[in-house]
């Protein structure tokens, strides 16, 4: 017996050192990527100094992988189970029915990612086929142009909407006033979550706020054609929680992790009344969540809930403005932008304006320093685009310029290239307003677009994008600026051209009244690819 128990240690011992060796190679990667090392002193005073200078962005940061937690004392100790590690590292997506994700990345898209991250161990290589893999399986459930040619019918796409008490949505907009310091976020909630309307820049544009897309996604779900009352005529059931905004309230006030929890918990248990959510195990439900994923997955700073942590919430999928790598189900779809049209009209004058809209700038940047981030490259950013003021300008947010939206969107519809550095998470806002401002966003970290938008942007990144690793800017070993003025006129055409004549109508979240025939807006597009995800459940 005791030579049993010996052996049974040391085989557990071994396993649990594997394990760690691939969370810290994972959290490795992961961390230097999207720039998540920042201590807890100073991200506290960052993010209040974030929310005293500018009311444009709400800080949500996390600042570790959720598989791991990060000690005082630096070392990473794994909060998932042993098969963890063995599952990614088998290229398997964990917990999950395995007959869904067969779809296997080229070998040429495989080279075009490592160009991004090159991992520097195996647990990293690991860490970066399982993100890339969850990547195509996301793109296997894209919707073709064909298919949607030939049925423009309901058949087989209903979508079911459950009445959730209020207190789980339209309840948790009530306090408005103070959601957040120094903010009141009433203006934000108006016109069905598109917020005040921008009179001076015509009809369609609003001031949105970056995590109104909870309320933008149930009042188009609420009038789609596709609405079923009927559950067993649903392909798709739709949970209209809004946990974004859940997260948001408790953001700054003094309250325990337990009261952060509980509505998600209260919601799991509704549905979990419900045989429609039983019958399939959630795996045919959807949740819109307008923050970042990993303010659902609190690990060890208090920041946040536990909600996509929560067993019930494995199977379904999730719709968020920022996605969590290795997590499959976790959909990104393009943050909420300042243009609602109601037309198709509307969309082709916007695209012609954009077309033949001088450019007076040959580069721009809208954000602040990160002063407190050592990892941060925006500083150096903002010295070299400084440097060279005659091509770039700089629209300082920090002071308060990018507070009126008019601001930030004149300065990209002026500019030839936008800019575009990881903020309080990799993902940016900013990105979707260039887009559809004609103006190429500069990726500096792959975590930004390339890696999260498999249902909105195209794999090829260079037709709409310029991309320069954060590393080299750090290292001073490119000036950016010098780097965009190489790039010659008809680069420059050929991108703008394909980014305002074939992205941009699908990165807008049109007016819930309005019809487009010739256009499919984001939503349209996310609809699509969701129904095509339930008929791969089958």
């Amino acid at each position: 017996m005791a030579i049993l128990v010996s052996k049974r240690k040391q085989a557990t011992a071994k396993k649990t050192e594997e394990t760690r060796i691939f969370c810290n190679s994972l959290c490795s990667i992961f961390s230097r990527s999207l720039l998540y090392r920042i201590p807890l002193t100073i991200t506290l005073l960052f993010v209040l100094y974030l929310w005293l200078s500018s009311s444009i962005i709400i800080p949500s940061s996390k600042h570790n992988d959720p598989s791991v937690v990060l000690h005082r004392d630096g070392e990473m100790e794994s909060q998932k189970n042993d098969t963890f590690a063995g599952e990614i590292a088998g290229d398997r997506v964990p917990g999950k029915d395995t007959k869904w994700y067969d779809h296997k990345p080229t070998k040429e898209i495989e080279e075009e990612q490592y160009k991004y991250i090159k991992p520097e161990s195996e647990g990293e290589g690991y860490a970066l086929r399982a993100m890339l893999k969850y990547l195509q399986v996301q793109r296997s459930w894209l919707s073709t142009a064909e298919k949607r040619k030939n049925s423009r019918s309901c058949e087989g796409k209903g979508v079911y909407v459950y009445d959730l008490p209020s207190k789980y949505n339209s309840d948790l907009l009530v306090g408005c006033t103070d959601m957040v310091p120094w903010t009141n976020m009433c203006k934000f909630f108006k016109n069905e979550g598109f917020g005040e309307a921008i009179e001076n820049l015509g009809h369609g544009w609003f001031r949105t706020h970056q995590y109104a897309l909870e309320p933008i996604l149930h009042a188009r779900v609420l009038k789609h054609p596709c609405r079923v009352y009927n559950e067993s005529q649903a392909k798709i059931f739709y949970v209209p929680f809004y946990g974004g905004f859940d997260v948001l309230r408790w953001h700054f006030k003094n309250v325990s992790v337990e009261v952060k929890d509980r509505l998600g918990i209260e919601v799991l248990e509704w549905l979990g009344s419900k045989d429609s959510w039983r019958r399939n195990a959630g795996k045919d439900h959807v949740f819109v969540l307008g923050k970042i994923s990993w303010d659902f997955r609190r690990s060890t700073l208090p920041w946040g809930s536990r909600f996509l942590e929560l067993q019930g919430m494995q199977n379904p999928t999730k719709l968020l403005i920022e996605r969590h790598p290795w997590e499959v189900n976790d959909i990104a779809i393009p943050h909420p932008t300042y243009f609602h049209p109601k037309a198709d009209n509307d969309i082709s004058s916007w695209q012609n304006k954009m077309r033949s809209k001088p450019r007076r700038n040959l580069i721009s940047f809208a954000g602040g320093a990160r002063p407190g981030d050592p990892n941060s490259i925006r500083s150096l950013l903002i010295k070299q685009c400084t440097s060279f003021s005659d091509q770039c300008q700089f629209l300082n947010c920090s002071s308060g310029s990018c507070d009126k939206s008019e601001n930030v969107i004149k300065l990209f519809q002026d500019s030839e290239f936008c800019l575009q550095p990881s903020g309080d998470s990799p993902t940016r806002k900013s990105v979707f307003d260039s887009l559809i401002s004609g103006c190429i966003p500069v990726i500096f970290d792959p975590y930004t677009a390339y890696y999260q938008y498999a249902w909105h942007l195209p794999e090829d990144h260079k037709r709409y994008s310029v991309y320069i690793n954060q590393e080299d800017v750090k290292g001073e070993r490119v000036n950016v600026i010098e780097n965009l003025m190489a790039k010659t006129l008809r680069e420059r055409e050929d991108m703008r051209s394909y980014i305002v004549g074939q992205l941009l109508p699908g990165l807008i979240y049109g007016d819930s009244n309005g019809k487009f025939e010739r256009f499919r807006d984001a939503f349209d597009i996310t609809f699509d690819n969701l129904v095509e995800k339930m008929n791969k459940l089958v």
